[in-house]
């Protein structure tokens, strides 16, 4: 099988070949960029300097030498642009060693050795000397929500999240991106069989919390419904702009169309499944229904956290796969999901717990972690080898051969 075969036949519930495997197709299944730059030089690996492509979370751009060398089957389509030198400026990683920025980020240092993100003369994100990852200080729904929705656009463009944009979003304003958005991947197509991924994001909830603040949006969900039901209307008319986009340009080549909403926490759903299934699922429905009669393309919802309650919920709105398995949290033991909802949906991650096993035990016993995993969620197909979320700063790199040295034995 080739790559781009064994992924969609996992997806469609049959056993392919091998199980599928993921590093960097998104910005929830990559690699910090100090991780990374340990890997490299424990690989005695120098093709190239190490590319920061997300520059909130500090991941790293996987470079085709380590794609080959793990067997990696998926890319993010953002890979294919910013290929030139002149589109990365030099800077440093808080551990000291070398990487580059997008030319179009430029975070600015301060006295105590902090960097903030700017815009529009705010401060939009921070990252505290030696920090790994860059926070959210600006919430442009602090105190309440506008009488309309008119300028949600700019509010959201002074959003960490919504500003600081990974590939191919950065270039999303340019005249002939959609155009050029698929000519990269027809090209990329005649020279490659892995499969392609491209992160839509139509965050719901998410916004909710990114406009107003966690704890505020939270009451909101129980205390202003009407609020937040405005608000996902008004989102959502901006998400079907990016949406319909995607599947007309690149719908019938790309494989994978990834949808975000965090749902959950590490001791259940951050909403009883009841308030979900109010204000949430009629809208994940009609974004699956779209993308399913608009594309080829299979649906992926990434939601961190205890979702084993939505499950259900999430399936019948019609998501093909689920990232990142978030197995350390309450009933998301693997066992328990794939024998209750294996069937129904692809789990996409779960493959080895990246806060207490990738970062903290031996590599033997990172070996054996994975091996138990693989045998848990692979038979039958609906399975993509992915860790619980990015591969974090400390993780050591005689840890990340081994997860990766106990896939290829699995795989045979």
């Amino acid at each position: 099988m080739t790559s781009r075969e064994r992924l969609l036949a996992a997806l469609d519930h049959k056993e392919p070949d091998k199980v599928p495997v993921d590093l960097g197709s998104h910005p929830s299944s990559g690699i910090s960029v100090i991780a990374y730059n340990n890997l490299k030089k424990h690989l005695k690996l120098y093709p190239g300097q190490t590319r920061v492509y997300d520059v909130v979370q500090q991941l790293a751009e996987p470079e085709e030498d380590m794609l080959d060398r793990f067997g990696i089957d998926i890319i993010d389509i953002g890979r294919l642009y910013n290929r030139n030198q002149d589109n990365w400026y030099p800077v440093q990683a808080a551990d000291g060693s070398n990487a580059l920025y997008p030319t179009g980020i430029r975070p600015v240092k301060q006295e105590d050795g902090s960097f903030l993100i700017l815009k529009n003369g705010s401060a939009i994100a921070k990252m505290p000397s030696g920090g790994t990852f860059f926070d959210q200080t600006f919430f442009p729904y602090l105190d309440g929500y506008p009488r309309d929705f008119m300028d949600l656009k700019k509010d959201m463009d002074m959003v960490m999240w919504g500003s600081v944009a990974v590939p191919p979003w950065d270039h999303a304003s340019e005249p002939n991106f959609w155009n050029d958005l698929r000519q990269k991947l027809i090209d990329f197509r005649e020279t490659s069989d892995r499969a392609v991924l491209i992160s839509v994001g139509c965050n719901l909830f998410e916004w909710g919390s990114f406009l107003r603040r966690m704890d505020n949006f939270l009451m909101d969900v129980l205390a202003d419904p009407d609020n937040v039901a405005a608000l996902l209307e008004a989102l959502m008319e901006i998400h079907m702009q990016t949406l319909t986009k995607v599947c007309e340009h690149v719908g019938d080549l790309v494989d994978v169309i990834k949808f975000g909403d965090d749902l959950g926490m590490i001791n259940g759903p951050f909403m009883p499944p009841v308030t979900y299934r109010e204000l949430f699922k009629p809208h994940h429905k009609y974004l699956n229904e779209y993308t399913h009669a608009h594309s080829t393309a299979k649906t992926l919802l990434h939601s961190c956290g205890s979702i084993y309650a939505l499950l259900p919920d999430l399936i019948e709105a019609g998501f093909d796969a689920i990232n990142p398995v978030q197995t350390n949290c309450l009933d998301m033991q693997p066992e328990k999901l794939k024998s209750e909802f294996g069937k129904d949906i692809t789990f996409w991650g779960g493959g080895v717990d990246t806060a207490t096993v990738l970062n903290r035990e031996t590599p033997d016993n990172v070996y054996k972690h994975v091996i138990e995993r693989l045998n848990i969620f692979a038979p039958g197909g609906g399975y993509v080898f992915n860790t619980v979320h990015n591969i974090l700063p400390e993780v050591p790199p005689e840890n990340i051969m081994a997860m990766f040295n106990a896939v290829k034995d699995f795989n045979g």
